[in-house]
């Protein structure tokens, strides 16, 4: 099939990858100059890194250079996935600086795909068989309407999202505001406090945050990405050693998350900064999980940085011909630079108001089932829409169910059941989340359940011994590396391949399985 992808970041690479594997034509667009999505040039800030360290970052069959750290900055992943671009053989199928416009469901689940220049232009359209959504739910930012911009930015003040603030260097000597409490909030905080007249963090709510290394030396991989840290919290439905933790084992539990909380306000003196959030550690799923970015609180205790917990900005203004932001207290801050980290818009502008009207529920949370198919949109995938701590490996598998779909090889349930179980999962996250759960498209701490579900689906979960070695060490995506390949070998041996694609030969493209480091150019 001829098939369009919008978004060419880590969900649209996997799924374009996973789908020329198995012989279709993949045409990818994205506005960007480059791949990466959250992760291009033109959306990275000062200070951005991963949130997982490199392993668990790492697609399946293309694992991170040695050289780098074990949490990558931002142009570090952006040159991996754009070598995985070009060692699977991509770049020819990746339009960038090209926007979608529009796109336009037609007979047969075709679609027609309107776009133009991203700097400009007329607008052209394809028509494709199938379409897969995968520009992110992190690709608009959220940035607050506050009251007298005009005047603000008339006195020279300047208020930005954190995904345009590109240079430390636009900080110095300014007064700033950070708004958010966030890990990006936290992040991009860090390099403008080292050159920066002031800067104030405004945090609607404290959160909690994870120590990297836990006590200072056990890396929280070690505890929270593994199948017994994901078991800790209570999923929709318990299986094995999840009903103990639940059940009799639930003291023993809780007393296992919550000693990472007195870990982490000993470790980080929040006491004394007066930074312990309320609750406790268990609460983390109920908000943005995050890492403590290095140098933060070290940063608040030498008055680099000054958090203002439990406020927002009320207003922006101008006095005496200088910006100022007034805070939710009446407290008024000068304000050179108000750099905004406070979340982003999960939408699809591009698709018209009778697919919206089917896609959303009535409270606007998308109705995807498995996190990839809408029940009543014929020829329409989403990828990517699955946000998690394993991003890259959960949008890696959902390529695979993608690709099985368009073969027919997935036993899909009648539509009504699929809406139950759609229905039934947004109400367990809306409980188990708080609503925090990005109109139903984070799946973060169950990011390993949506895998053995995606992978259940197709009869293709890895072994259960090595299943259960993630009980206690972190998970690997290389494990997983040997999914695609053995679909591609089952969609051959079916007659669902065209003869010449990876797999169409009985080797699945099995050379991917020597790989041990990308070529990355410095």
């Amino acid at each position: 099939m001829r098939i369009a992808i919008i978004g060419a970041g880590v969900a649209g690479l996997a799924t374009a990858k996973v789908l020329k594997q198995a012989g279709h034509d993949v045409h990818v667009f994205d506005k960007a100059p480059d791949v990466g999505g959250v992760w291009s040039r033109t959306r990275r800030y000062p200070g951005l890194t991963t949130q997982s360290p490199k392993a668990q970052y790492s697609l399946s069959d293309f694992p991170m250079p040695k050289s780098y750290p074990e949490w990558p900055t931002g142009e570090q992943i952006q040159e991996y996935l754009a070598a995985y671009a070009t060692e699977f053989g991509l770049d020819p199928a990746i339009r960038l600086g090209t926007e979608v416009t529009a796109a336009r469901p037609g007979p047969d689940g075709r679609w027609t795909v309107a776009f133009r220049d991203a700097a400009g232009g007329p607008e052209e359209a394809e028509t494709f068989d199938r379409l897969v959504v995968a520009n992110g739910v992190f690709c608009e930012p959220a940035v607050p309407d506050y009251p007298g911009l005009a005047g603000f930015e008339a006195a020279g003040g300047r208020l930005c999202a954190g995904t345009d603030f590109h240079d430390a260097e636009e900080a110095r000597g300014k007064h700033v505001l950070v708004v958010g409490y966030g890990k990006s909030a936290c992040d991009v905080t860090v390099p403008i406090s080292r050159v920066a007249a002031s800067t104030d963090v405004i945090a609607r709510q404290l959160l909690w945050k994870v120590p990297r290394r836990i006590g200072g030396f056990l890396n929280f991989k070690m505890l929270l990405l593994t199948r017994m840290g994901e078991a800790l919290f209570r999923y929709i439905r318990l299986r094995g050693f999840e009903r103990f933790l639940h059940g009799p084992g639930n003291g023993i539990r809780r007393r296992m998350i919550n000693s990472i909380g007195s870990v982490s306000v000993r470790q980080f003196g929040l006491k004394k900064l007066d930074l312990v959030p309320p609750g406790h550690m268990e609460d983390i799923v109920r908000g943005a999980i995050g890492l403590a970015t290095e140098g933060f609180y070290e940063g608040v205790a030498d008055g680099s940085i000054t958090v203002r917990r439990d406020r927002t900005v009320a207003r922006l203004l101008a006095e005496d011909g200088r910006p100022y932001a007034e805070l939710s207290d009446g407290t008024r801050l000068s304000a050179d630079l108000v750099v905004c980290a406070t979340g982003f818009t999960q939408g699809v502008p591009f698709l018209g108001e009778d697919v919206q009207r089917r896609l959303f529920d009535e409270r606007g949370n998308f109705m995807l089932y498995r996190q990839i198919l809408p029940l009543d949109v014929p020829g329409l995938y989403f990828n990517g829409y699955n946000s998690s701590f394993f991003s890259p490996l959960n949008a890696e598998m959902a390529a695979a169910w993608i690709a099985a779909d368009l073969a027919g090889a997935v036993a899909l349930p009648d539509v009504e059941s699929m809406r139950g179980a759609v229905v039934a999962q947004l109400a367990f996250m809306d409980g188990a989340t708080n609503r925090h759960h990005c109109r139903g498209t984070k799946i973060i701490p169950f990011s390993l359940h949506n895998v053995d579900e995606v992978l259940g689906d197709l009869g293709l979960n890895i072994a259960g011994r090595v299943r259960a070695s993630h009980w206690l060490n972190p998970v690997d995506p290389a494990a997983y590396r040997g999914v695609v390949p053995a679909l591609l070998e089952r969609l051959a041996r079916d007659g669902a391949l065209p003869t010449g694609t990876a797999g169409a030969d009985g080797t699945g493209g099995r050379f991917t399985r020597e790989r041990v480091e990308p070529n990355i150019a410095g």
